[in-house]
């Protein structure tokens, strides 16, 4: 396969790594259940006028399979911590003790199971947008490529190379988003 070629394919490779790596992120947020920090990853706690990460104002851990527990490193951070994490909307009511903020994670219903197992879908299928706009970059390549004095058999040797690819990660974003709604089903 010609170089330049095998360039193109080897950065659609790399844009399709970064899809998978986005993927396992915002279904990292997608409750199933059982308390996790990835819960709270989109939390941002208004830190004197900034929007700041909770776990950057504060220790986020887990006491035990249905609660979340977050230190702040400042006490007087605990109303703005409790604010941020009721407005995500996340389905969860923050207590606070004084010292730290308490979030039991509740038992998921059945209407409830379904839909974050829809939002489960709908990320895996974002992802796949993010597999096509690899696979038109790199079909703008090809031409490009083409234009630039690459034989047609192999830019054709190229494409196909490239669907292999596409095929592969497509398999491979139905594997993981499946493997979430499982988890969101179990009871």
């Amino acid at each position: 396969m010609d170089g330049r070629i095998k360039r193109v394919v080897d950065a659609a490779s790399k844009s399709m790594d970064k899809v998978i790596d986005h993927l396992h992120k915002e279904l990292s947020t997608i409750r199933t259940g059982k308390a996790t920090t990835s819960m709270l990853d989109r939390v941002k706690v208004d830190y004197y006028g900034n929007p700041t990460p909770i776990n950057q104002v504060g220790a986020v851990s887990t006491e035990d399979a249905r609660t979340i527990i977050v230190k702040p490193w400042e006490k007087k951070l605990i109303p703005a911590i409790e604010k941020a994490i009721l407005a995500a909307n996340l389905g969860v009511t923050p207590q606070n003790d004084g010292i730290i903020v308490r979030i039991t994670v509740p038992r998921l219903t059945g209407e409830r199971r379904k839909q974050y197992a829809k939002d489960a879908k709908k990320v895996g299928e974002n992802a796949k947008v993010g597999l096509r706009k690899a696979r038109k970059d790199a079909n703008n390549a090809f031409k490009q490529a083409k234009k630039n004095g690459v034989s047609e058999d192999a830019v054709k040797k190229g494409e196909e190379e490239l669907k292999k690819v596409i095929d592969d990660y497509v398999k491979k974003i139905e594997k993981i988003y499946k493997q979430k709604e499982k988890e969101i089903m179990t009871i």
